[in-house]
């Protein structure tokens, strides 16, 4: 037992020698200093050694030279930035506030749908405001912003061909007022009913399904519906420019004969039964109100007269068949045509309808519809004479019923609700009488707009903004990468052929100009006369075009075919009219910053 204490207690004494010099190592390390030495004479660093070089001094001469450019640089970017931050504080907004500008911004906004997110449907974000604000009117299929400006400049004609007692400028203009007039007098109209149509027909020989039928004489009777009634009955014949050699007019024959708008609807008749039926009421109609007697008998001849016109839908040429001009344009002469379409007497047709220009069988002629031309003519030798003459009566009935009183007028809406499912709206007449005044003597009815209403400014910013359009679209095609250089050639041709129209030919505020150009224009107080007047008159017009280049400044828009795109063709062009031309200029020229906004897509 004694020798267990004495073992223990010489451990506890070895274990506190042990700790006490532990405990010494430990401060001895933390007494010494940095550089400084241990008893037994090693030194040790724990900080590195005070001689060390700096950051700047380690670094070579290509990383001193960046990082003085670093900060060359930075201080640049500063200084910028405050002088910049110096020169807009005081710098007026580019916000534009004029009137015009004001105007078109709220038009804008009005028509935004904001309701609207316009990631998922940016149509409606658009225009969805403008939609809800002008619902479609009844009577009309359709209506968008031209609608709205149209409304607007008719109700400005209205007062312009009224105010009588404003102080106009030439005789043209007068006409312009006096024909309104004619129009606007119903009681005339409504007192004539049926018979200035009547007595027209009466004067071409007669009309089977009216009365006896007593002129046949088949080739007289074409040369006169088309020649001074502007009628189309088998196949149309007008003035254009030459597709060929824009710088020349030639005649031109193309397909024509249908009273609807489509050869589908004759030859579709499962589909398009209700139309047919309507159409066919609508003849009978006309018939009875000019004299028919018998409606099932009147009936019997115009389902005639619809199965005729079904056999010219069936030889007529497909509308997407006639896309490459290349492939349809056919140049003959006059003299030609009888080999081509021998049931026509074309060299005494054409003289009749270009009278007084003086041809010949070498005149030369475009032909657009060579087949067609050759099967129409069977179809001519193989009907009957009486049903050919009472066909050709109706495309006058048809073209002419409108300028009648009121019960024809009715009869046309009616056959219209049927055909576009819609219901008009009782029309007002002065509304009828200043399209029907525009049509006919436009150009001195545009004469009082333009001088009632336009600023010429308006016409150089519209015509600046297109030559920039121009610019911007010739410049883009050095660029695009899908087109090949030939393309690309004839693409340049294109634009380059491309002529303006820009609100209206200078010839029309020149009184005397104007007056030249209606000179052979009788107005009477008969409003029927005064409509077959301007038959006539512009009948002498396309004969007078003949002889003579195109004229681009007198904005006629002559019958162009469909031409495949980068064709070079004689009638391209860009037409702005008046009426288009203040709300666009005042939104350009306000504001430049349209302008660079642009962007041309080809």
């Amino acid at each position: 037992m004694e020798t267990l204490r004495e073992s223990v207690l010489h451990l506890m004494f070895q274990m506190s020698t042990y700790k006490r010099a532990t405990l010494d190592e430990e401060d001895l390390v933390d007494s010494i200093g940095e550089g400084e030495v241990y008893p037994n004479g090693i030194q040790v660093n724990f900080r590195g050694s005070g001689n060390s070089r700096s950051c700047w001094t380690e670094r070579t001469h290509i990383e001193k030279r960046l990082l003085v450019l670093i900060v060359v640089l930075a201080l640049s970017l500063l200084a910028c930035v405050l002088a910049l931050g110096f020169q807009y504080r005081d710098r007026p907004s580019k916000s534009c506030l004029t009137e015009a500008c004001i105007s078109v911004t709220s038009s804008i906004l009005s028509s935004l749908d904001r309701t609207v997110n316009p990631c998922e449907d940016f149509f409606t974000y658009a225009c969805g405001g403008w939609m809800k604000g002008n619902p479609v009117p009844d009577g009309h299929s359709r209506w968008g912003t031209f609608n709205n400006l149209w409304e607007h400049n008719q109700a400005i004609m209205k007062h312009l061909l009224e105010n009588t007692t404003s102080n106009v400028s030439s005789e043209a203009e007068r006409k312009a007022q006096h024909y309104y007039q004619s129009c606007m007098n119903e009681t005339k109209i409504e007192e004539l009913k049926a018979k200035p149509l009547m007595e027209l027909i009466e004067k071409l020989g007669g009309w089977t399904i009216t009365g006896p039928w007593d002129k046949d004489n088949f080739n007289q009777t074409l040369q006169e519906v088309t020649a001074h009634y502007r009628t189309s009955p088998f196949f149309s014949v007008y003035v254009s420019a030459d597709s060929k050699n824009s710088n020349s007019n030639v005649i031109q024959v193309d397909q024509s004969g249908l009273g609807l708008p489509s050869r589908d609807y004759y030859l579709n008749k499962t589909e398009n039964e209700k139309v047919l039926t309507g159409y066919l009421n609508y003849m009978v109609r006309l018939g009875m109100l000019l004299g028919g007697a018998d409606e099932a008998a009147t009936r019997q001849q115009m389902q005639q007269i619809l199965d005729f016109e079904t056999a010219l839908a069936n030889i007529t040429i497909p509308q997407e068949k006639r896309r490459d001009e290349e492939v349809i344009y056919h140049k003959t002469t006059a003299g030609e045509l009888k080999n081509l379409a021998p049931a026509i007497n074309w060299m005494p047709f054409l003289t009749t309808v270009f009278y007084p220009v003086e041809l010949n069988e070498s005149e030369p002629v475009v032909v657009y519809a060579k087949e067609y031309l050759k099967q129409v003519s069977s179809l001519i030798q193989a009907t009957d004479r009486c049903l050919l003459n009472s066909y050709m009566i109706w495309n006058l009935v048809r073209k002419t019923s409108s300028f009648l009183d009121q019960r024809f007028q009715d009869a046309e809406e009616k056959f219209m609700e049927v055909m576009y499912g819609t219901k008009k709206t009782c029309l007002p007449r002065w509304k009828f009488c200043v399209s029907d005044t525009d049509n006919s003597l436009g150009f001195a009815l545009g004469a009082m707009f333009v001088k009632a209403t336009f600023a010429e400014d308006s016409k150089k910013i519209a015509e600046e903004m297109i030559t920039e359009i121009k610019t911007a679209f010739e410049e883009s095609l050095a660029t695009l990468q899908w087109m090949d250089d030939e393309t690309r050639r004839s693409a340049k041709e294109k634009a380059d052929a491309i002529y303006d129209m820009i609100g209206y030919p200078k010839f029309i505020l020149d009184p005397k100009e104007l007056d030249k150009v209606f000179h052979d224009v009788t107005v009477s107080s008969l409003y029927f006369e005064n409509v077959m007047q301007f038959y006539n008159f512009s009948a002498r017009v396309a004969a007078d075009q003949l002889r003579k280049p195109p004229n681009r400044d007198q904005g006629t828009k002559p019958k162009m075919p469909g031409s495949p795109v980068f064709k070079k063709c004689a009638s391209c062009k860009d037409a702005m009219p008046v009426s288009d031309i203040h709300a666009v200029s005042t939104a350009w020229g306000s504001h430049t910053s349209l302008r660079s906004a642009l962007t041309v897509v080809t």
